[in-house]
């Protein structure tokens, strides 16, 4: 059986970033997931980009609970990117905005973030 492919970006509550500003962090952690994707395993970036590259946002209330979800896609052989913020803007510098899974199989991703809130 074949499954559906999808990207899940996981966001933090807690900073309140301006809607311009998350756009800017989910992009960052999207793009840095597809490039190291195809690194590590093209076939599921092809699946996902012929699927239609689907992707969510989820939330999470604060940076702490990022990591029993990175260590979870550690153990599924799940990409991974953990934004920090180079600090111009909004927040300072090396703040941790978001997290990207994926892309991989749905059933995959969903046992890191199948859980968590849409945005």
């Amino acid at each position: 059986m074949d499954f559906e492919y999808k990207m899940v970006i996981v966001a933090r509550q807690d900073l309140k970033l301006s809607p311009g500003k998350l756009a800017a962090q989910v992009a960052h952690a999207a793009v840095a997931c597809a490039f190291s994707t195809k690194k590590y395993n093209a076939k599921w970036l092809k699946k996902w980009q012929d699927g239609g590259g689907k992707k969510a946002v989820v939330l999470v209330e604060r940076e702490s609970d990022f990591y029993p979800l990175i260590e979870k896609a550690k153990s599924l052989d799940v990409v991974y990117d953990l934004v920090s913020d180079a600090g111009h803007t909004e927040i300072p510098f090396g703040t941790k905005t978001v997290v990207g899974f994926g892309p991989g199989p749905s059933n995959i991703i969903d046992q890191i973030t199948g859980d968590l809130s849409l945005m």
